[in-house]
């Protein structure tokens, strides 16, 4: 199932790259030069290293 990048909450496991992150926190912000508000993603991998994914609004997630 695909989750647009603004529907990600916090408790999701996402895939990147075929493998699984858990998410914990995530934040939208302003509309900026390209004219698309960014999503700010931190979430963890299986082993508990934090990675941070900088995404547009629109950018489908494998969930």
């Amino acid at each position: 199932m695909k989750k647009l990048a603004k529907e990600i909450k916090r408790g999701d496991i996402i895939k990147v790259a075929n493998q699984a992150y858990f998410v914990e926190e995530t934040e939208i912000s302003d509309i900026g030069k390209q004219g698309k508000r960014k999503v700010r993603i931190v979430a963890l991998t299986e082993r508990k290293e934090k990675i941070v994914l900088i995404r547009p609004e629109d950018y489908p997630f494998e969930t």
